[in-house]
C-alpha cells in the first residue's frame, strides 16, 4: 500500500490516505505522479505527496498537521516547543537538552528548559 499527503494551500497536511500499489504502477514501476493523478481525479483536490512508514518519501512519516517542506523534501511535524530547534538531517524538533535515557518516563518543562520525570 502506498499512502499520500492531502496538502493545503500552505502546504500543510490534511489527511493521509492509502492507494493500492496497483493502481500506482505504471510499467511495472510505481510512479507518485500516477498516485497522484489517481487521487486528484477521485476527490478533486490536486495538491498530493507521497508519505511512507519507513521514510523512503519524505523523510518522515506524515500525518495531520505536519507541513511538506520542498526544498528538504520533508514532512516536518509541528514545534513541539518554542525552545527546540529543527534538526536539518531528520527534520524533527530537537530540545536544548537532550532528554534522558534512564529508565522511566520524562517531559519537557519549557520554563525551566529541562527535563522531569513522570512519577
Amino acid at each position: 500500500m502506498a499512502h499520500f499527503a492531502k496538502l493545503d494551500e500552505n502546504n500543510i497536511v490534511l489527511e493521509v490516505h492509502v492507494v493500492d500499489n496497483e493502481t500506482i504502477t505504471v510499467d511495472g514501476v510505481e510512479s507518485e505522479q500516477a498516485g497522484i493523478n489517481f487521487l486528484t481525479q477521485l476527490y478533486g483536490h490536486n495538491k498530493w505527496k507521497q508519505t511512507s512508514y519507513n521514510g523512503n518519501f519524505g523523510k518522515n512519516y506524515a500525518g495531520t498537521g505536519y507541513k511538506y517542506d520542498y526544498l528538504r523534501q520533508a514532512f516536518i511535524p509541528p514545534r513541539v516547543y518554542p525552545s527546540w530547534t529543527l534538526n536539518e538531517e531528520t527534520c524533527l524538533w530537537d530540545p536544548p537538552v537532550p532528554q534522558p535515557t534512564g529508565p522511566g518516563r520524562y517531559e519537557w518543562d519549557e520554563l525551566t528548559q529541562n527535563w522531569f520525570k513522570l512519577v
